[in-house]
């Protein structure tokens, strides 16, 4: 209500108002100046209003004082809910953080009047997320409440609420999902599926092949399940083992040749280790695990094996049809000591001048030989399993033909000379 100092209530003064509103939204009663709003008003749209009034005589309609400026605030109610304009949210967390560590913060807004009373006054709880996880009523900040393990469970969805009024009677709220997800820290050694693994592999077998495959389960991902294995003890010389990076696994191979009739059997350790290790966790133990692997050599049907890769003999030219030259011997390796047939190979020639007996390799002439024609005669000899023909060795047999004195001297040419009649006994 505006009121003149001059006001003598005998209705002689008029009030105008003029402004923001005037006559529309705010009216004035010309004979008290009591002011009215005609609608309803929303702070949040307009805070205040900037009005003038001034009272004249009604009779001369002259100003009776100066005019005077006003302003109406509009005073805030609680009449808007809190509002989270972020979510929703989504938030990473190494697992096993120590409680009390921040996850993130979510934050509403509310329109009403924050200078004013509680309308804008939030407060923040956990509607969902107990009792992994806390959020301070003032900040919204969400926070650990306990160590979680990742390989238990990797995600959880928490759901927060703020209410305005500070949570009071009457007041209103709003929710936010906020998902946390719990990113892998290496805190899990590598185990290895089995405590013994059982592989063979054939005495055939060149060096490189594969001969079985090992895997160390890691509960960790990426980088953190990442391992490297080992072979421990002397059979490192024999077998090697290297690691696949995309499964992981660990791949055995042959490093050198194995004999089945030599050893049969290897028992090798392998030993896998954390490539990454969080020295956080040395304590719980060791980030390696290890396991034995007996391999069994398997028997393989062998070509027969010669006593010598090269023979030398020796024969005098000469030497009469069925001479003995010498013997080659060859056996078959495997158990069961196949027999072995000799025979000789490269050329109808030397099959000509030489002839082997098959069941105890003797070598023989088969006709005199001439050193003066050939010194040397070189064979190739083999040696077949009887029981299985497509096993087959051979072997190389220098023979040396030695020299005998089969040959008269004779003059390189003809000689012609004169001698007169008359040449005395001495004259050349």
């Amino acid at each position: 209500q505006l009121k003149s100092d001059l006001e003598k209530q005998d209705g002689n003064l008029k009030y105008i108002l003029t402004g923001e509103g005037a006559g529309s939204i705010f009216i004035i009663d010309e004979n008290n100046g009591k002011i009215y709003v005609t609608q309803k008003l929303d702070r949040e749209k307009k805070p205040f209003y900037t009005l003038r009034a001034q009272a004249i005589n009604r009779s001369t309609q002259l100003p009776v004082e100066l005019e005077s400026e006003f302003v109406i605030k509009v005073r805030d109610i609680n009449d808007h809910e809190p509002q989270f304009l972020d979510g929703p949210y989504v938030a990473t967390v190494p697992e096993m953080s120590p409680e009390g560590t921040s996850v993130t913060q979510v934050t509403a807004t509310d329109g009403d009047d924050p200078s004013y009373g509680n309308s804008a006054r939030l407060l923040y709880s956990l509607i969902q997320g107990q009792p992994y996880f806390s959020v301070e009523p003032k900040t919204g900040v969400i926070r650990m409440a306990s160590q979680m393990d990742r390989e238990t469970k990797d995600q959880y969805l928490v759901i927060i609420q703020a209410k305005d009024m500070v949570g009071q009677a009457g007041a209103f709220s709003a929710t936010a999902t906020v998902t946390i997800n719990l990113s892998d820290i290496n805190d899990n050694p590598p185990k290895f599926q089995q405590r013994l693994y059982y592989m063979s592999v054939s005495e055939e077998a060149p060096v490189g092949t594969t001969v079985g495959k090992v895997f160390a389960e890691d509960s960790d991902i990426g980088e953190n399940a990442a391992v490297n294995y080992f072979i421990e003890g002397d059979s490192s010389d024999v077998f090697d083992i290297i690691t696949n990076n995309e499964t992981q696994e660990g791949i055995i191979l042959l490093k050198k040749r194995v004999d089945y009739e030599s050893k049969r059997r290897y028992s090798i350790e392998a030993k896998v280790v954390n490539r990454f290790i969080d020295d956080r966790f040395l304590e719980e133990g060791p980030f390696e695990d290890k396991t034995i692997v007996k391999i069994n050599v398997e028997d393989a049907d062998e070509p027969p094996v010669f006593t010598l890769e090269n023979y030398v003999m020796e024969i005098v030219e000469g030497a009469m049809s069925g001479s003995l030259v010498g013997a080659v011997t060859a056996r078959d390796p495997d158990n069961d000591d196949s027999p072995v047939r000799y025979s000789i190979v490269h050329g109808m020639r030397l099959k000509r001048l030489f002839s082997i007996d098959e069941h105890n390799g003797t070598i023989i002439t088969t006709k005199p030989l001439d050193r003066e024609i050939a010194p040397w005669h070189n064979i190739t000899v083999t040696a077949t399993e009887t029981r299985n023909p497509e096993k087959i060795s051979e072997a190389n047999v220098y023979i040396q033909v030695l020299n005998v004195n089969d040959h008269a001297p004779e003059f390189s040419k003809y000689y012609e000379t004169f001698v007169c009649e008359n040449a005395v006994s001495g004259q050349v």
